[in-house]
This record gives C-alpha cells, structure tokens and sequence, in this order.
C-alpha cells in the first residue's frame, strides 16, 4: 500500500471515529429547558422519536451535526459547531427540526450557523431520560438590583472672573470719580482731587464691571438612585427533608421541577 492510499484511509478513519464519539441533544425550550433528545448518529425522521418539530435550542457536545428542516435531511440545514445554542429563533429553525446527522470535521461550511456558546451557561438543564417530579415552592426573594447613577446636564448661568480690563469700567467710574473730585477743594488742591477722583473711580468701575461677568454654560449633574428591577429571585424548597435553593432570572411558578434522584432543580 502506497503512502497516498495510506493517508486516505488513515484520514478516512479518522473521520468515521469523530463521527462515532459525536453528541447533540435537542431541548423543547430555549434555554436548555423542558424534555430532551440525544442523537449520537444520524436520524433521518425525528416523528419517530416523538420530537418532530420541537427543538428551541441545543448542545453539541461532539463533533458537528447538519440539522435539517424537514425528514431525510431535505428542506433548509444548518451546520452546528460543539458548542452551546441557547435559542434556535435566529437560524429559522425553532421548531422546526426534523433530521439531524453528522459531518466531517471541517474548518468551515457554507451553511455553518453563528458561532455557539463555548459551553452550556445554565447550569440546571434536563438530562435526557431523566426523571423529573415537581416539589412546590416555600419561599421567594426578589433580589433588587444595586442603586445606578443617572447624570443629566443643565445650562445655568454662572459667574466669571474676568481676564482683562474692562474699558467701559474704567471710563464710566473715571468721569464718575473726576467730577466728584472736582467738587471737594478749590484752586491746585481741586486740580489734585479731580485727579485722585478720576483715578479712583476709574479702579471702582472696573471692578464692578468684573464682578457682574456672568456666562451661560453646560453643567453636568449626577445623583444615585435606588433601582427596584430584581436582578433575580432566589427560590426555596423542600424535598425530601432537605431545604434546596436556586437563583432564578425570572419569577417562579408555585412549584419547580427536581430530580426525582438528587433534588437538583430542572427550570
């Protein structure tokens, strides 16, 4: 055998045992919720398995699979990578799945769907076959989010000193100062007070001037405030003698669904 037949059947080989250790598991819900399907190879008609037409999201847990939208892999089909797939609305396919196979191990497909979670984010997603029996609810706690900082900007007026002279202050106060001067003494004794007066009046006018600079600007404001939002709910309940809590994204019902084995809730 030549080292070109070698390599085919190597690579061949190779391709056939991805193939066989490869895994995905179909959920009713999104999310990972409610019963679940495992295939680990292909399945041309998923009415056979009662689950024609229910899957809402998926985890591959190996290799890649090709889902199809109608049986004998026909109709519309998305490649799915190993990963996590929270929600099949995107790809058009929520409810919609009726065969499913695996596919060689490639770097890409033309119909390769968007790039999965790297792995399952919920941690209490149903196993397949696993008994499940429901355990009433003995506590709810709305746990309210941290309090948030709303900004806002406002213009207002506000006061500025100025950099220069004011001119019209400066002469306003010195005709203002002069003729006062003027008034006080006679002979050289009024010449020096006029002077003294303009010179006095002209610093007096300029100050006010300053002072009354006003401008009008954008001011940024902030304030905390309480945020009523839960950002969960932390559930409690009993099962078998043994008190179980769970955080939950949205509120719960008057009973949960457990493992009938472990206790472990199953939303």
């Amino acid at each position: 055998m030549n080292n070109t037949l070698k390599i085919a059947v190597a690579a061949a080989a190779l391709g056939l045992t991805s193939q066989a250790f490869a895994q995905i598991t179909f959920y009713e819900g999104d999310g990972w919720r409610g019963r679940a399907f495992t295939a680990k190879q292909q399945v041309r008609d998923f009415s056979r398995n009662g689950f024609n037409d229910r899957a809402s999201s998926v985890v591959v847990d190996r290799g890649q699979w090709e889902v199809c939208e109608d049986a004998n892999f026909r109709g519309h089909c998305t490649v799915l990578r190993k990963g996590s797939y929270e929600t099949l609305q995107g790809m058009g396919l929520n409810n919609q799945i009726s065969s499913v196979r695996p596919v060689k191990m490639r770097d890409r497909y033309d119909n390769e769907a968007p790039a999965p979670m790297p792995q399952a984010t919920y941690d209490y997603r149903r196993r397949p076959a696993e008994r499940i029996v429901q355990v009433p609810v003995t506590s709810v706690r709305a746990v309210v989010g941290s309090p948030e900082q709303r900004c806002w900007v406002e213009r207002q007026q506000v006061n500025e000193p100025s950099r220069g002279t004011s001119a019209g202050g400066v002469i306003a106060g010195a005709l203002i100062g002069g003729i006062l001067g003027h008034q006080v003494g006679g002979g050289s004794g009024r010449d020096i007070a006029t002077a003294g007066g303009a010179v006095a009046g002209a610093v007096v006018g300029n100050n006010v001037a300053n002072n009354n600079s006003t401008s009008t600007r954008d001011v940024r404001r902030c304030e905390n405030v309480s945020n009523p939002k839960p950002e969960y709910w932390d559930v409690t309940y009993n099962y078998r003698g043994q008190e179980h809590r769970v955080q939950m994204s949205t509120p719960p019902a008057s009973s949960i669904a457990v493992n009938s084995s472990t206790g472990e809730p199953r939303l």
